[in-house]
């Protein structure tokens, strides 16, 4: 089949050859839902103006321009986070939104302190993903004296001062870990947790749901004291094996945080699939062949496009009509993966 013509491209928008002529080249007043629906028709057939459809409706809008920090640009979930904003930008047809992307390259919250006030001035909205610490509060309110509102992402972080948190639940999400390992497991014994750094404010919720369900609910099941793997795999991979080696009766591992690679490749090479219940957030290659291969027992997965589509919406509302009299949050349902839906 060849590639749509504008016949097709009219025919799919329902209106004329001559309607659709006129928004490609501009040469007459087009209403703008006429416009978008042209635009849609575009996008949904693969027609090769898309783009310069989109060009012409944005060209007398204005310009928002959208900070976005995140941790790890080159791990495959950061990955698809970029990816999601920049496919999300292209579907908003009011304002032109220009991303500036930041990848701070330690947790230090000093580093990321003054990456968020190097965006006074140059942005007019902030999302950021990072550690909730004095440094980056402080940071939050020099952006907002500015009237630059910063949106927390997946751990929360400068509450009272952010306009808003856009994540899941992390108190409910440990909770629901603490209900996998007790449920699934085959046996009760020790359990264990990693998290990245008690300055996150998500694992630290993860640690007091998971803590809280087995303690209320599932009390033959022994917690560890939990671990700090930093969110890397190589201290991670390390302390799992010396884990194992301490605990042989460790029937469960709950990864809250980064660093799940080096759990799965842990008890790869000290354990056959499913004798350790392993939990992990967020599905990406590794994670997908360890449920695959029983080295996983659940995937805990963030909603990656709706976040960052409600996100989209409400910086471009806020923009519009300005920040929220209290600051708020927005709490996404998780996606649950295991073996049979991978």
């Amino acid at each position: 089949m060849g590639r749509p013509t504008i016949t097709d491209l009219a025919r799919a928008a329902g209106v004329s050859v001559a309607t659709v002529d006129r928004v490609l080249n501009g040469r007459s007043p087009v209403r703008e839902e006429t416009a978008k629906k042209v635009h849609q028709a575009a996008v949904t057939i693969g027609y090769h103006g898309s783009n310069m459809i989109r060009q012409r409706i944005l060209a007398d809008r204005p310009t928002l321009r959208l900070g976005v920090v995140l941790q790890k640009p080159r791990h495959s979930f950061y990955l698809e986070f970029i990816s999601a904003f920049e496919r999300q930008v292209q579907a908003i047809l009011t304002r032109r939104i220009q991303l500036v992307f930041h990848h701070p390259q330690s947790t230090d919250p000093a580093e990321l302190a003054d990456i968020l006030e190097g965006l006074t001035g140059r942005v007019d909205a902030v999302a950021a993903t990072g550690v909730d610490h004095h440094r980056i509060t402080a940071a939050v309110g020099v952006l907002k004296a500015a009237g630059i509102p910063v949106f927390s992402l997946l751990s929360d972080f400068a509450q009272g001062v952010r306009e808003s948190y856009f994540g899941m639940n992390n108190l409910k999400i440990g909770r629901q870990a603490g209900w996998c390992i007790s449920k699934i497991s085959k046996r009760p014994g020790k359990v264990a947790l990693f998290i990245g750094s008690s300055r996150y404010h998500g694992h630290v919720m993860r640690e007091t749901g998971f803590r809280s369900y087995l303690r209320d609910v599932a009390p033959e099941f022994e917690m560890i004291d939990t671990q700090i793997n930093l969110e890397t795999r190589a201290l991670t991979h390390e302390a799992t094996l010396e884990l194992l080696d301490r605990h042989p009766d460790l029937c469960g591992l709950y990864v809250a945080g980064g660093g799940m690679e080096g759990a799965i490749s842990a008890l790869r090479e000290t354990r056959g699939p499913e004798e350790v219940l392993l939990i992990v957030n967020e599905l990406t290659p590794e994670s997908r062949l360890a449920l695959q291969d029983g080295y996983a027992a659940m995937v805990f997965g963030t909603p990656i496009e709706d976040l960052v589509r409600e996100l989209l919406d409400v910086i471009v509302s806020t923009h519009e009509n300005g920040t929220a009299a209290v600051p708020g949050q927005r709490f996404f349902p998780p996606q649950l993966w295991t073996s049979e839906i991978v």
